[in-house]
């Protein structure tokens, strides 16, 4: 792409793509960020003609709001620096910013598998103390965020950048954009059958977005963040089936996890963490319809603090979890619920990082007192716990990525480091029970012989992708795989074993991707993405075979009562896969194109949870969860 920067021509190439949003996309050049707004005829809109009026109008728009940019807001704001137009220099189709490195979405900071054990919870209320001047420093400038939410602010150390400016709202320019979780219901109005066709959510803006209504989002990213939980999470069910609604339409009628017929989520960090004053004002505005500036006291006042008694964090005088509690009753090791017989096999005070089935049977990593251990107790490397680690596991051999590094350790051997591309700062490279794979220069490579050989250079290339834009996943017979820059979108399946890569896979990502996934059989793939579309979070599941064609597709919102509400929490065999829920494992199908649930297990209710990671061994399925491993065998 050819682009004119203050005058001078420019080329940007797909290796130098940082992120794609739903309405553009964002490169890097000469350490600033360069956003190029999508035109209505990009392959994300195709067949969605709304999207491609918005798009059109999009563009009109910037032809004079980005020169009309307010001046003076707050430090952390990072704001348009250049008008970046096309060759001609005619037409306004981006600008440049700031680039942000070493900064995460404050998104990740909802998510348990990522907060804990590394990051505590008075680290979560000092960024939103961080940010609560920042919100008033721009609405002081007669300017409105409206489309307030969690991947519009990246978080470095407690320091929260405002980005996405562009959609701001001042002077004659509303914002037209809105994030359906984070919409205010007291501006929405549901929206209609021909709007739901082209892939709008239960509700859209009827009203223009104002400085309560970020105040709104606000509370909503901090609830979340604190609990694993938004407003209007878990499980709603009525007394009476008349009173049922769908998730959906729970937000206009304020049913929220605070309502004693919502079964609150299992892996949320319970309410009763919070200290009374922040329950009662989070009750107050997603109940009662209260708004206004959040009140900074709330984050001020709030210290948290870790029982030393049962490990809990807590924001109160005692600890709300043990001080009332009755002395909890020791586990059985094996217990017999209906025709489930689950054995516990292993249980921590640390935490549960990564687990991998391996020639059937489990294989794990944690971390404890000061050590990375693998499922034999044995230490692998010392250290506090890192977040930011990305972990594998390759028979004996434990894999550590970080920084573009990947390191491996083996029993009596030095580690050996290897050089990786990464995905934004995610290290890319997987691993089976035999060999290695990873992403370097471009190229998908894997270790020559099985194990794989302990000295750099003896590997074998599989085939080339796209460097630094690449993801990709193995099992022990094949392995998935995507790249995506701009309107492009390759995916490809490899054999685990062979040279050479199948990127004859039909697959479409629109909008922006916040997480994927992937399971495997030895004959199937399940494929897993989250993402931003048109204001809404859509989880995808497709199910592809070895020769990689796609059998079938199935969306849901992302929080949804679904085994899809979550992405993660699965595990294949053959075209069959299982998922973890709070109500149980549900074993799921596919037939004909058509993705369906064929069977529940209710009676693995106490074992698992939506958060609960699944594995096949034989003749079982493993459960794992941040402190425990379980065996589950059906009679």
């Amino acid at each position: 792409m050819r682009v004119n920067i203050d005058g001078k021509a420019i080329s940007l190439n797909p290796s130098q793509s940082i992120g794609q949003g739903g309405e553009a996309d964002v490169y890097l050049d000469s350490n600033r960020a360069i956003k190029i707004f999508k035109p209505p005829t990009h392959k994300d809109f195709d067949g969605l003609p709304q999207a491609q009026k918005k798009a059109a109008e999009r563009l009109v728009r910037m032809q004079t709001k980005l020169a009309d940019f307010p001046s003076g807001l707050p430090s952390k704001v990072v704001t348009p620096q250049s008008i970046v137009t096309d060759t001609s220099g005619n037409k306004i189709i981006g600008y440049t910013m700031a680039f942000m490195p070493d900064t995460e979405v404050l998104l990740r900071y909802a998510e348990k598998g990522f907060r804990i054990p590394g990051i505590p919870q008075q680290t979560v209320v000092d960024i939103f103390r961080d940010m609560h001047p920042t919100v008033l420093g721009i609405h002081r400038q007669q300017v409105v965020i409206g489309d307030f939410n969690d991947l519009n602010v990246l978080v470095k150390g407690t320091d929260g950048f405002f980005i996405d400016v562009d959609s701001f709202q001042f002077g004659k320019y509303p914002c037209l954009a809105y994030t359906q979780r984070f919409g205010d219901p007291l501006l929405m109005r549901e929206t209609t059958i021909a709007e739901r066709k082209e892939k709008m959510g239960y509700f859209t803006l009827a009203k223009p977005h104002n400085e309560l209504s970020d105040w709104y989002a606000f509370s909503i990213m901090l609830m979340q963040s604190l609990l694993f939980v938004d407003p209007y999470g878990g499980v709603y069910i009525p007394k009476t089936p008349a009173d049922q609604f769908t998730d959906p339409e729970r937000l206009m009628h304020r049913i929220t996890v605070f309502h004693p017929q919502v079964r609150y989520p299992k892996p949320a960090i319970p309410l009763g963490v919070l200290p009374d004053p922040l329950l009662d004002m989070f009750q107050r505005i997603f109940e009662k319809d209260h708004r206004g500036i959040f009140p900074l006291s709330l984050l001020e006042e709030m210290h948290w603090t870790t029982c030393t008694k049962c490990g809990a964090e807590h924001a109160r005088p005692v600890c709300p979890e043990c001080s009332h509690a009755a002395p909890a009753a020791v586990k059985a090791v094996v217990t017999i619920r209906g025709n489930v017989i689950a054995t516990r096999m292993f249980q921590t005070t640390g935490h549960i990082v990564f687990a991998s089935s391996q020639g059937g049977k489990l294989v794990w990593l944690y971390h404890e007192n000061g050590s990375y251990r693998r499922e034999n107790k044995e230490a692998v490397l010392k250290g506090s716990f890192d977040p930011f680690m990305r972990y594998r596991i390759q028979s004996n051999r434990t894999l550590f990525g970080k920084n573009g590094q990947l390191i491996t350790i083996a029993p009596d051997k030095t580690p050996q480091r290897l050089q990786v591309d990464s995905f934004d700062k995610l290290p890319i490279f997987d691993a089976n029970e035999t060999t290695r794979y990873w992403v370097a220069n471009g190229q998908l490579l894997r270790d020559t012989t099985d194990l794989g050989v302990f000295s750099e250079g003896l590997s074998t290339t599989i085939g080339n992708v796209m460097d630094h834009q690449t993801l990709f996943w193995v099992g022990k017979t094949f392995g998935f795989g995507f790249y995506r820059v701009g309107e492009l979108t390759v995916a490809f399946v490899f054999d685990a074993k062979q040279q050479g890569i199948n990127d004859s896979v039909k697959l479409r990502i629109s909008g922006r991707l916040v997480d994927s996934t992937c399971v495997f059989s030895s004959t199937h793939c399940w494929f897993f993405t989250k993402t931003v579309e048109q204001g809404r979070t859509i989880n995808r599941c497709t199910a592809i075979n070895r020769n990689g064609t796609i059998e079938a597709t199935i969306e849901v919102d992302d929080g949804e009562d679904s085994w899809l509400g979550k992405i993660r929490g699965k595990c294949a065999t053959g075209n069959v896969l299982y998922s973890s829920t709070d109500t149980g494992i549900v074993r799921v199908e596919v037939d004909q194109e058509r993705i369906f649930v064929a069977k529940t297990y209710p009676d693995t209710e106490p074992y698992v949870s939506e958060d609960t990671n699944l594995f096949v061994g034989r003749g079982c399925i493993y459960a794992t969860t941040d402190k425990e491993v379980y065996e589950l065998k059906f009679t």
